[in-house]
């Protein structure tokens, strides 16, 4: 960690960050039956969903990105000024407590714009849809048994605490 150019971020958040990813921000919707469009649009031949549902997540989508990719970037301008700060050794309280209010500002707005979007999903998708979702994403009553398409399944399973 100490060679990374920020070392609060790692070079993968660093790209989840600029392409406007859910960098796990909107897990308290995705894993409490809200759908996220990324997933969605993922799944949309396997829930099914209609052209107009496809249309309204594809909308919401777009709209993560167009907010989520400048935020992002703030995010990132923000931990590189506190790396800078910490580096040069010109850190104060007042200074410190300025440079993590701007980083938790720009997170905390990223965080509502996925989270946002989420809670949007559920006004549009019908419930065996959702059932559906939670079960292709490996949500289901018994994960073990589901592994989620495009998942290592050694590597799910580990996770999952499966035996």
């Amino acid at each position: 960690m100490q060679s990374r150019a920020v070392k609060a971020l790692s070079d993968a958040d660093i790209r989840e960050l600029r392409r406007g990813g859910g960098w796990g921000l909107a897990l308290a919707a995705e894993l409490n039956g809200m759908p996220g469009p990324t997933h969605l649009l993922e799944l949309k031949d396997k829930i099914p969903l209609t052209q107009d549902q496809v249309a309204k997540t594809q909308a919401l989508f777009d709209d993560i990105r167009k907010a989520a990719i400048p935020t992002g970037e703030r995010l990132i301008a923000a931990e590189m000024a506190l790396e800078l700060a910490f580096a040069r050794g010109t850190v104060d309280e007042a200074s410190l407590r300025g440079l993590l209010s701007e980083a938790e500002a720009a997170r905390t707005t990223l965080r509502f714009i996925h989270l946002s979007q989420h809670y949007k999903t559920v006004q549009y998708l019908q419930p065996e849809q959702i059932k559906r979702y939670n079960v292709l994403r490996g949500y289901a009553d018994d994960p073990c048994k589901n592994i989620p398409e495009g998942h290592n399944p050694e590597m799910y399973r580990r996770h999952m605490g499966c035996n």
